[in-house]
């Protein structure tokens, strides 16, 4: 009589990989922190209101800085928009319509999608913004509109639409002593940087129309000077240096053991 034992086959361990998913900031707090962000920046600028003299003064060394530094003339920029009416009150149209509405889908956006990029894009935004405000508040700033030096057109008292009243020193609605630095560039910039950022697709770098097309109509339109736009860059360099990019979540690993079958019982081969 001869005993034989079979071979118990183990089955190998089974290496599940769980889906790496950010946790999405709670919505009312997310909108509370938004919109007081907001409203301490308008009530913010609205400080600086009434620094007329100063600004003007600023206004001059802006300009003479940018000659010195040999910037090319915020001029030639408007000049090929008043070649054509159209082309100015698009121009006009975009300054006024697309700031706000266009970084609100931006953010709206990543919190629905890219949780984890909406919570560093939010961080960087509000950075960015109380660093200008404390600019605005330091270094009041007439646009190059206002400037008689510039020899440019306020377009948007021209040819319309405009945000601003006829008269800085009486608008309520707006700080247009504010110039420096220009946060619709800034914004518009990390708009850009923060969908690249965000998504894979090939096309991703088209993004950066957006703060290309902004940066000719606000130099365009005579609302800023270059320099604006050179400082604000400049402060969000900074930002995107000291807040990181979180690290996604590390993906857990769970392994299921499946227990191995126990020893067959010894066959009896007659």
């Amino acid at each position: 009589m001869e005993s034989r034992t079979e071979p118990a086959e183990r089955e190998p361990d089974i290496s599940v990989r769980e889906p790496d998913t950010s946790a999405r900031p709670p919505l009312v707090r997310e909108l509370l922190l938004v919109v007081g962000l907001f409203l301490v920046y308008k009530f913010g600028r609205q400080l600086a209101n009434g620094h007329t003299g100063e600004a003007f003064r600023n206004a001059h060394h802006v300009w003479d800085a940018e000659r010195t530094l040999r910037l090319p003339g915020e001029g030639a920029v408007q000049d090929a928009l008043l070649s054509s009416d159209t082309l100015v009150h698009i121009a006009n149209t975009y300054y006024a319509t697309v700031h706000f509405p266009a970084t609100a889908l931006f953010l709206i956006w990543l919190y629905l999608r890219r949780p984890r990029h909406y919570v560093w894009s939010r961080r960087v935004l509000a950075v960015l913004t109380a660093a200008a405000l404390v600019l605005h508040l330091t270094f009041p700033l007439a646009p190059p509109r206002m400037l008689e030096a510039a020899g440019l057109v306020d377009t948007g008292q021209v040819y319309g639409p405009t945000v601003y009243g006829a008269s800085p020193q009486t608008d309520s609605m707006a700080n247009q002593f504010a110039a420096m630095p220009s946060l619709h560039f800034g914004w518009a910039l990390m708009l850009a940087v923060g969908l690249i950022a965000a998504t894979s697709s090939r096309w991703r770098w088209l993004w950066l129309l957006h703060p290309l097309i902004t940066l000719l109509v606000v130099v365009g339109t005579a609302n800023h000077y270059w320099l604006d736009a050179i400082v604000v860059t400049a402060l969000l360099g900074i930002a995107l240096a000291v807040i990181k990019l979180p690290d996604p979540a590390r993906s857990r690993v769970v392994r299921r053991h499946t227990p191995a079958p126990e020893l067959a019982a010894p066959g009896v081969r007659r």
